[in-house]
């Protein structure tokens, strides 16, 4: 066994018992679980039984994660520089772990449209939360008035678009894959601007 091997194999027993005491569970409520014996769990978690895929597949069943979670291996990319846009107020980050899925903070400082055509419909799902301010989320008929530290989540099928209430707000949102798409052809690029106003427009978050 390689030095590499015996440190994925290492990481591999900590993740586990690390998992069971986070659910807080015994050896015995995991091994049951599992299928296992008590005595063979305590052995995989103590290091004196030999790793076998079938029992790593029952136990990442058993622990509700994957096998490719439970033996994935660190990486050196942790940290995540923003891709800057000064122009519209934005930062974007990618989400490594799923791919398609993108984070964006952005400043606004206008309200949104009084014109539903300036209202944008597309695939996909988004969730922001406020930062700061006051923001107004224009969801088909309805107005939602979004505080600091609120949250919301809708169906970007329903026309949509944002903007803030009473001065500046700062929000962070997160995009699937087909939101993010919807985004793009709107805008005809990848880092358009709801409605081509430059920083602080009320807009479609992520556009």
């Amino acid at each position: 066994m390689t030095q590499e091997d015996g440190d994925l194999d290492s990481l591999v027993r900590k993740r586990i018992r690390a998992l069971r005491v986070a659910q807080g569970w015994s050896l015995e409520e995991l091994a049951t679980r599992a299928r296992l014996s008590q005595s063979t769990l305590s052995r995989i978690e103590n290091g004196q039984r030999r790793l076998a895929l079938d029992s790593l597949v029952t136990l990442a069943r058993a622990l509700d994660t994957t096998l490719d979670q439970l033996v994935e291996t660190a990486t050196d990319d942790v940290v995540t520089s923003p891709m800057i846009d000064a122009a519209r107020g934005q930062m974007r980050w990618p989400i490594k772990g799923e791919p398609g899925m993108t984070v964006i903070r952005q400043r606004m400082t206008e309200p949104p449209p009084d014109n539903p055509s300036r209202m944008r419909a597309h695939p996909g799902r988004e969730w922001l939360v406020v930062l700061s301010g006051t923001a107004i989320l224009m969801l088909g008929h309805r107005r939602f008035r979004i505080e600091t530290n609120q949250a919301a989540e809708f169906p970007t099928m329903m026309p949509h678009a944002i903007g803030a209430e009473g001065g500046p707000c700062e929000i962070l949102g997160i995009f699937d894959r087909d939101a993010r798409r919807g985004h793009q052809r709107d805008n005809g690029t990848g880092d358009g601007g709801g409605d081509g106003s430059g920083e602080g427009a009320a807009q479609d978050p992520g556009h």
